[in-house]
């Protein structure tokens, strides 16, 4: 496909088979085997639990004195 741009849905679904397989070490044969309406479910469960491990961290702040 080179020199070829991809369809947007196309684009999609490479960026859900990333976050999934990224944050739960699945491989592509897993979540490939998924319906699309449980990939999104995962992925909508993945982002509310990165916000709110990121609420929950303490900020710190960078004292360079």
């Amino acid at each position: 496909m080179h020199g070829k741009t991809r369809p947007v849905a196309d684009e999609r679904l490479y960026a859900e088979i990333a976050f999934i397989a990224y944050h739960f070490h699945w491989s592509l044969d897993e979540v490939m085997a998924m319906e699309h309406a449980e990939r999104r479910h995962f992925c909508e469960h993945i982002s509310r639990i990165n916000q709110a491990m990121s609420a929950e961290e303490p900020r710190r702040d960078l004292n360079l004195e």
